[in-house]
Formats: structure tokens, C-alpha cells, sequence
């Protein structure tokens, strides 16, 4: 059954007369009249009783009448929700980033896309690079802000992956270390450095992805957290590898130093949804707002 069908009775319907109805829709009378057959040989019952002046609903037509219009009522809701999420008057987005991530480029991306679509439900889910991916696998979130690592490439052939920004390690040293002055160490200078770190075996800690094979760091601190890894480099236990997306949560009682070009790691940052799924209105202007603040911070 056509909607428009349903559309055409429940006008004449209204109006009690076809012609009338004819005007109402912008058809002609023959067209509505030939539709209203239409309907009825459908159905397979007369709808209406034509009279000397107008029509009248059958006790079929009052019958189907109140089902047309639950039909059209719907289909017309589902329409403004439609238009509604085109628009991003309603939704949610539900978006992924690896903990440095989280220390500025996200939540200003998310801050100003909520200043934009405030009837967009925001989340915001943490964890390491590989658990997000599994994340947006398995429908648990929309988007994800992850990065490459030297350890291991990510997947181009289940993820698409668009570029935020290249992102440099700096090394965090306490106020009065012999190497706070500098702006930029070598490798070398950092060779009987204790280095405080998140984990001293994981082959894919910062660290270990970061510095090439044959330098050896001293690691005396496992400390899992940024706010105790750089509480011990502020007491002068060691020095510590922080990625710049998290230097806006740097104390002052620590300086960052650059590493030398020919020593310093990059990796890259990207914003990953899954390949074959059409992103979401949500996330196609989430993704504007994220290469803004990328833009910005880099």
C-alpha cells in the first residue's frame, strides 16, 4: 500500500468532497479520484459513497481511517527525527581518546562542539590505542583519537584513519637539574639518567616504542600514572618521556626539554572510525571541531 494513497484518502477524507481535497493537494480531480480507486482496489472494499454533493466514508473507510492517519503520524515523526539528526538537534556521539589525548585536544574539541550542538549527548571513553580500535569494532564508540607507535602500524584496511597532528616527545626534568637550562638534550646526555616510567617490561610502553633499540635507559620508578610519574621527576627520582599533547598538565616545578632532531621520536595522531560505516552527522562535524583544535595545539 502506497503512502501517498493513504495521504489522498485521509485528505478527502477531511474535506468530505474530492474536489475540495484536489485543491488541498495541488492534484486534479481526476487524479485523486483515480488514486481513491486505487486505495480501494487494494483493499478490496468501497471506501467512500459518492454523493449528490461530496463523498462520505463507508463503514469500511471509517474503518481504515484512523490506521491511515497512525500510518502518515509516524511516517511524518520519523521524518523530523531525521531531519532532527541531519540538523544534530538530538543524537550522541560517543568518542575515544588515548590518556594524552584527554590532557587538552579532546576536550576542547568536545567543549566547542557542545557550545555548537548542545542537544548532542557527549562520552567520552579512555584507554590505550589497541583497546580503543577493539572499541570502535565493537560499536562501543563512534570515533577514537589514537596514535601510531613504532611498535606496530594500525590497521588502514579495517580503519579509516585522518590525520590530527604529528606529535614530539619532550623530556621532563626537575627545576634544579644539570640539564634544566637547556632547550634541547641529546640521547647521550641522557645515558646515566634514571628514567621514571609507566612499565618497566610492556615492549609497547612509551618509552620502549620511543627510543631507538640501542640506547638502554636505567629505569629505577614504575610509576602508572602522569600525576606520580611527574611527582617523582619534580622530586628528582628520574627523568621522564612526556608526549606534548599532555604538557598542559606539566607542574612548574618541572622543565621539558626537546630532544635533538636526530635523536627525537614523532607519532602520529589520527581520528579512526571504522572502515564501511557511514560516520554519523555527529561525528562528521565532531571531526571538523577535532582538526580545528589540532590545528590550533600543533
Amino acid at each position: 500500500m502506497e503512502t501517498q494513497l493513504l495521504e489522498v484518502f485521509r485528505t478527502v477524507a477531511r474535506h468530505g468532497s474530492i474536489t475540495t481535497a484536489a485543491r488541498a493537494l495541488s492534484f486534479t480531480q481526476s487524479a485523486v479520484s483515480r488514486q481513491i480507486a486505487a486505495l480501494e482496489a487494494d483493499i478490496g472494499a468501497r471506501l467512500f459513497d459518492r454523493l449528490p454533493r461530496g463523498v462520505a466514508l463507508t463503514e469500511e473507510g471509517r474503518e481504515l481511517l484512523p490506521h491511515a492517519e497512525a500510518v502518515l503520524d509516524r511516517l511524518d515523526a520519523a521524518r523530523r527525527d531525521l531531519d532532527d539528526l541531519r540538523g544534530l538537534g538530538r543524537g550522541r556521539l560517543r568518542v575515544g581518546a588515548f590518556p594524552t589525548a584527554v590532557a587538552a585536544l579532546v576536550p576542547r574539541a568536545m567543549a566547542s562542539f557542545r557550545s555548537s550542538y548542545p542537544e548532542i549527548s557527549l562520552s567520552l571513553v579512555e584507554g590505550v590505542t589497541p583497546r580503543l580500535l577493539e572499541r570502535l569494532l565493537a560499536d562501543e564508540a563512534d570515533v577514537a583519537v589514537v596514535s601510531t607507535s613504532p611498535t606496530g602500524e594500525l590497521d588502514r584496511e579495517r580503519f579509516d584513519l585522518r590525520h590530527l597532528l604529528d606529535e614530539r616527545l619532550l623530556v621532563a626534568v626537575a627545576r634544579d637539574h644539570r640539564l634544566a637550562r637547556r632547550r634541547s638534550v641529546r640521547l647521550a646526555d641522557l645515558a646515566q639518567e634514571a628514567f621514571v616510567v609507566g612499565s618497566a617490561t610492556a615492549e609497547n610502553s612509551l618509552l620502549r616504542a620511543s627510543l631507538p633499540s640501542g640506547f638502554s635507559p636505567r629505569i629505577d620508578i614504575v610509576a602508572a600514572e602522569w600525576t606520580g610519574k611527574l611527582g617523582c621527576v619534580a622530586a628528582g627520582l628520574g627523568v621522564a618521556l612526556v608526549p606534548a599533547l599532555a604538557v598542559r598538565g606539566t607542574p612548574p616545578d618541572i622543565a621539558l626539554l626537546r630532544l635533538h632532531p636526530d635523536d627525537e621520536s614523532v607519532r602520529q595522531i589520527f581520528a579512526a572510525t571504522v572502515r564501511g560505516r557511514t560516520p554519523s552527522p555527529a561525528v562528521t562535524h565532531f571531526l571538523e571541531h577535532l582538526r580545528a583544535e589540532a590545528a590550533h595545539l600543533g
